[in-house]
């Protein structure tokens, strides 16, 4: 079964992927900063991992970047309201990120992209 990691400060945004996340059958797990995304994504076994870009403690870019340091295989998809170049989203593609899906999304298009990125 795969493990999907959501991370965002806002409770809402967690609960609402987590609940499509688990209809559709994966086993989520959540985080509300980037701290927490970093010490779950080490103690525990996770496939992807979700990724808002504008949190508190440490933005998301920057917890992308630590990831793909240490975990260089792993899945890791931007779910954020920012736009990006595209310049900016092929040089990210370059470093290791699998997906941006730019908020608000629809179930059946969050759904579409994580089945992609297995």
């Amino acid at each position: 079964m795969t493990r999907i990691l959501v991370v965002d400060d806002e409770p809402d945004t967690v609960d609402l992927v987590k609940s499509i996340m688990e209809g559709a059958g994966y086993k989520v797990e959540t985080a509300y900063n980037g701290k927490e995304c970093l010490a779950k994504v080490k103690k525990e076994k996770v496939d992807i991992v979700l990724l808002d870009i504008m949190m508190p403690d440490m933005s998301g870019w920057d917890v992308f970047g630590k990831i793909m340091k240490s975990k260089k295989k792993m899945k890791v998809a931007f779910i954020s309201i920012i736009e990006v170049s595209p310049e900016r989203k092929d040089a990210l593609m370059k470093q290791g990120l699998k997906d941006y899906i730019m908020k608000p999304f629809t179930k059946d298009e969050l759904l579409k992209r994580i089945k992609k990125m297995i």
